[in-house]
């Protein structure tokens, strides 16, 4: 419609426009059931780092990026352009000009090594961060990925119409009509790839989004991913609420969780390797299962008879009619008549009828504690239900021994469940202490509007990835970095080796963006790009992070323990009875910070995490070089990643050998056909190198070297490379 809109516009008969108009405004009510929105296109990318030359689509440095131009003839510093409609050549100086990809177009991508940070040199797990627009990005991760990825976690912008995100590089505030549109436009293009991404048989799609798109992108992600399981949770990150005039405070956002093939939630589990089991206590608390309702009739409200030496049931009476006085049921010498009586006074029902109490009383899983502040109830009982019996019988539960009371020690293997539910509250979600203080620490003042808390990304990670210690975790919305340190906690907690891709552009804000620009400086220059969010926040934060100290080389403080406050006894204060130990007054609490995570307290900032990172700039070569066999030394590093990301990434100065035998990084690369009985024979001596890439020209070459190598997982060179980022533009241009 935006674009019929400006079509129509053009119409010179006022008359007639004004009838056009009209006929459009009446078939846009027409809506369809589903998400309807515009199809923006084109969606472009400038690329300042290549240079403007003849053939290539260019826009002006200070226009808008989809008004694009197709140079002619680049003269003395001087380009012809053609515009995009096709109208009489203009001519522009080649400094004012910035070379543009839209959508569609055939891209070749690389990977420029910026800088790197080697924490563990004997670990093979390398995480890398590339800079970089998502879109070419989460093509390029296509070629290396494809169904590989376990997880891909994303905070995209909220498009709140506060200047969050540029739509072909011009910032969407909430004056623009299309904004809906155009957050749509740009999210889907971006999902579609990832989805291809994602491991169709078991793997987890997470986006973070707040209320001015969720309904959206909720629709969005059904159409999307129609055979998934999806479910939506709430965060609470800001327990005070941002003000928000004549509305709610807000406090929370949300978080999909698109589940594909057999991915599921991973409960959390405890502290420690078994705890005790649950025991439910005998009398209903509800008010619906009071004496004389429905639920529970009758058959459960008897009394107990228990002595008051040994605390031990001596029998189960028989159940009273719902008219008689519990006072004048039969007494028997030497016990206590026990019935499920609340503080109050109001008559309950116990849990079970006193045939099955008999049963779990003879399996000795019922307990008995004296409960003297109590009125009218002078014991608390407590029992497992029946089903214990199964949960024993399939390894869930097993028995530890017996109290002195005879009944037994239950425990559950494994740590005690606690189930998680779509409500996330608690300190460790406040993303001011654990998401703008910690970014704080590590790179001063760096300027970051609202990272995450680490743990609730970690936790988003940890429900889906716990049972994976060598997931592929992406993130190309990275932003300050979260996700990438949020795997490397993980990581420190469990001992796994998941590895972690983040890609982000370098933009910088709008404020900053003005500010440079007053003093002369454009998008592509080094002090433009120094304040860039790659550089000036993800990076630093990673390699900070990673080695344990500051921006500024100091040591970082604290641990990564999370504190929240309780109220807990106070026992100075509080007055008790030294016969029997109980308080003779109310017992006074007082707030106090616990610690709530201990196995996370034992990990110090300042020890870093035994990990390594790679930083890349995402870059674009020559199709005809490449095709030559000309830009070797710039894709070794795609073909690493290609090969598993193992070990450093190799580098090259110049020169191309006739075979690279690289069993650090788990590959070969053959660039001279002629030396392939050489390069055979080496690779039997390192049986542990997988991947092998093969240049060749010829499909029959391939084919035979390949059944030579027969085990490996090998790749024809340039074509493998060639045709898939020409194959795929059109499909991912759509």
């Amino acid at each position: 419609m935006a674009a019929l809109n400006e079509l129509i516009q053009k119409i010179e008969n006022p008359e007639l426009r004004a009838q056009i108009q009209e006929a459009a405004n009446k078939l846009l009510k027409q809506k369809k059931f589903g998400l309807v929105f515009e199809d923006h296109l084109p969606e472009c990318t400038l690329l300042y780092d290549i240079p403007v030359r003849k053939g290539l689509k260019v826009s002006l440095r200070t226009g808008k990026a989809d008004e694009t131009y197709t140079v002619l003839q680049v003269k003395n510093d001087r380009a012809i352009c053609l515009p995009r409609n096709g109208s009489n050549a203009v001519e522009f100086p080649v400094a004012d000009l910035v070379t543009t990809a839209e959508l569609g177009d055939p891209i070749y991508p690389s990977l420029q090594i910026l800088d790197e940070v080697c924490n563990a040199p004997g670990s093979d797990l390398w995480h890398t961060l590339i800079e970089a627009d998502n879109y070419h990005a989460l093509q390029l991760l296509e070629y290396l990925y494809a169904g590989k990825v376990d997880c891909i976690y994303i905070d995209p912008p909220y498009n709140t119409g506060a200047k969050d995100w540029k739509y072909n590089n011009d910032y969407v505030d909430g004056t623009d009509e299309y904004r809906h549109s155009k957050w749509l436009s740009f999210i889907q293009k971006r999902l579609e790839i990832a989805k291809r991404l994602l491991n169709p048989n078991d793997s987890v799609l997470i986006v973070t989004i707040d209320e001015k798109e969720y309904f959206h992108l909720g629709c969005l992600l059904e159409e999307l991913f129609p055979e998934a399981q999806i479910q939506m949770v709430s965060i609470s990150i800001n327990p005070s609420g941002a003000i928000r005039k004549d509305l709610f405070s807000r406090a929370d956002e949300y978080a999909f969780f698109v589940m594909l093939g057999s991915s599921h939630i991973i409960q959390p589990k405890g502290e420690s390797d078994e705890v005790e089991v649950r025991w439910w206590y005998l009398r209903r608390l509800e008010y619906g299962s009071r004496r004389g309702t429905v639920k529970g009739g009758t058959a459960q409200f008897y009394p107990i008879y228990i002595d008051p030496n040994t605390h031990k049931i001596v029998k189960i009476g028989e159940p009273l009619p719902h008219d008689q006085d519990r006072n004048t049921a039969p007494k028997i010498d030497g016990t206590v008549s026990v019935f499920p009586i609340r503080d109050d006074g109001l008559e309950m029902n116990w849990g079970v009828t006193g045939s099955t109490l008999q049963k779990l009383l003879d399996n000795k899983v019922v307990q008995v504690y004296p409960n003297r502040e109590s009125k009218y109830q002078p014991y608390t009982i407590k029992y497992l239900s029946e089903n214990y019996i199964d949960k024993i019988a399939s390894g869930r539960w097993a028995v530890r021994g017996y109290r002195d009371d005879g009944s037994k020690i239950v425990v559950e293997t494994g740590g005690k469940i606690t189930r998680a539910t779509t409500v996330w509250r608690g300190a460790r979600y406040d993303a001011k202490t654990y998401g703008t203080v910690l970014l704080k620490q590590i790179i001063g003042d760096a300027k970051f509007s609202f990272p995450k808390s680490l743990y609730s990304v970690a936790d988003a990670l940890r429900y889906v990835v716990a049972d994976k210690p060598d997931a592929l975790v992406v993130d190309f919305f990275a932003g300050s970095g979260t996700t990438l340190h949020a795997v490397n906690l993980l990581n420190a907690e469990d001992g796994g080796n998941r590895r972690c891709i983040m890609v982000t552009n370098n933009e910088v804000s709008a404020d900053e963006a003005k500010r440079l620009s007053e003093s002369g400086y454009c998008p592509g220059d080094p002090e433009w790009d120094a304040l860039g969010i790659a550089r000036y926040v993800t990076w630093p934060r990673t390699f900070c992070s990673i080695k344990g100290n500051d921006i500024n080389g100091n040591p970082l403080s604290g641990d990564y323990g999370i504190l929240e406050e309780e109220f807990i006894q106070d026992e100075e204060n509080s007055v008790v009875s030294k016969a029997s130990g109980k308080p003779l007054k109310k017992t006074i609490y007082v707030k106090k910070k616990v610690q709530k995570a201990p196995a996370l307290a034992e990990i110090k900032k300042a020890d870093g995490f035994r990990a390594n990172a790679v930083f890349f700039k995402l870059g674009f070569l020559d199709k005809t070089r490449v095709s030559l066999g000309m830009q070797f030394k710039e894709l070794l590093s795609i073909l690493w990643m290609k090969a598993g990301a193992v070990g450093k990434c190799p580098v090259m100065d110049a020169g191309i050998p006739d075979m690279l035998i690289l069993p650090e990084n788990n590959m070969a690369i053959l660039n001279n056909e002629d030396c392939f009985g050489e390069f055979a024979e080496k690779l039997t001596q390192h049986p542990e190198i997988e991947v092998v890439y093969l240049v060749t020209d010829y499909e029959s070459s391939f084919a035979a070297m390949t059944q030579a190598l027969e085990g490996k997982k090998t790749y024809q060179l340039y074509r493998d490379y060639l045709d898939n980022f020409r194959i795929n533009a059109g499909r991912n241009g759509r």
